[in-house]
């Protein structure tokens, strides 16, 4: 048997894991699709950022004053531009398919016997999906325009609220409410999300390329690759992390700066924060990940069961961050399961530091906290390729 000496034997796990990596062509597609793909493909999809005069077709079977209010109304929306009227819903949909319009507004032939009736009226609203906001801003345009309406015909003792809400709205009292959004000024829905994701994309992509190498690595009986010489498993088992540990953090370096340092100059995402606190902040961040990984592969027994067990918890992961939830308001254990995954205070420190401008200092809870997890899954994954060696 060859005797390597220790550096040699850290080279060797580097070595072996880029070699698994790039023979995998399952990694690799997680690789290619979730950090190129995944990161193009949401950008792409919220990219309007803020939609204006969407161009939208409108449907009136009514041929009414009220209809025909409603649809100058729209038109005078920023959000909506009224493209023309069609004859047809057929007609509308032919527009729509050959991309002249964005959004169909279908008024029934009763729209204003309805609201005369003292009834809800109804309108139909039909988007494309080219881009997720044009749906919301079409929303939200007809929505506003719905309820001018309302107050303009409620003095002449008509609503579009049902009966049971008349007399809960007729009893409360107008509160003017003025607000200020902070760090987005525009109010964009990708200004606010896009910066979260990223994280979570590096987090989930990671987690699965580490549980797919481990898993099978379990499953062939790889980890007897890994000579153990003598009794040193507690030696063995801390090259075998550091060598692993190393060619992931290498890897996710350069995804972090494609994700976090290219993206944001193509999409226009928010990128206010000091590049060198940013990437402080990744240093933890991709160790803390890794050995989170390396401590979970205990359970990891095939390639494919990683994939279904991290790939749903995106929607999840963002609100445990305290990004799109404030965290104070989470229920206790809520708050402590926030400690224990490293993309929790890492999306926050993140979003605080590139999108609010924030420095080191005002990160300092975060930052521990992601330290806190290196230490400790770093103890945790050493332990657990003891395990392994043992049991191999």
């Amino acid at each position: 048997m060859k005797i390597f000496n220790k550096r040699q034997e850290i080279v060797f796990v580097i070595v072996r894991e880029f070699r698994a990596i790039s023979r995998s062509y399952a990694v690799l597609l997680v690789l290619a699709g979730g950090i190129f793909a995944y990161g193009l493909l949401y950008n792409y999809m919220y990219a309007p950022n803020i939609v204006t005069d969407a161009p939208v077709a409108v449907v009136d079977r009514s041929h009414s004053a009220l209809s025909r209010n409603y649809v100058r109304w729209l038109d005078a929306t920023p959000q909506v531009s009224i493209y023309a009227q069609a004859d047809n819903f057929v007609e509308a949909r032919e527009w729509m398919k050959q991309g002249r319009v964005q959004g169909i507004i279908y008024l029934p032939h009763n729209f204003e016997e309805r609201v005369f009736r003292g009834s809800e009226a109804v309108f139909s609203l039909y988007s494309t999906t080219d881009a997720f906001l044009y749906f919301e801003a079409l929303q939200k345009a007809s929505a506003q325009v719905m309820l001018a309406i309302n107050d303009t015909y409620r003095s002449a003792g008509t609503s579009f609220l049902p009966p049971q809400g008349l007399l809960a709205v007729m009893m409360a009292k107008p509160i003017a409410v003025e607000g200020t959004a902070l760090y987005n000024v525009t109010e964009g829905y990708g200004s606010y999300l896009i910066p979260g994701v990223l994280m979570i994309i590096l987090f989930q992509t990671l987690l699965m390329v580490i549980g797919m190498l481990t898993g099978e690595e379990a499953h062939s009986g790889g980890i007897r690759a890994y000579r153990v010489w003598g009794n040193h498993r507690w030696q063995s088992a801390l090259r075998i992390v550091l060598g692993k540990s190393f060619v992931y953090c290498l890897l996710y370096a350069v995804f972090a700066l494609f994700l976090l340092g290219l993206l944001p100059h193509f999409f226009s995402i928010p990128n206010i924060g000091n590049g060198f606190n940013i990437v402080l902040l990744m240093i933890p961040y991709l160790l803390a990940t890794s050995f989170f990984g390396l401590a979970a592969s205990r359970w990891f027994t095939d390639s494919e069961a990683p994939i279904l067990m991290i790939a749903f918890f995106s929607v999840g992961l963002i609100f445990l961050s305290g990004v799109s939830y404030p965290l104070e308001l989470m229920p206790w254990y809520w708050q402590a399961t926030h400690y224990l995954i490293p993309a929790a205070p890492a999306t926050l420190a993140f979003v605080k530091v590139n999108s609010m401008g924030a420095s080191m200092a005002d990160i300092r809870t975060e930052y521990i906290t992601l330290c806190i997890q290196t230490v400790v899954y770093f103890g945790l994954s050493v332990w657990v390729y003891r395990w392994k060696i043992i049991k191999q």
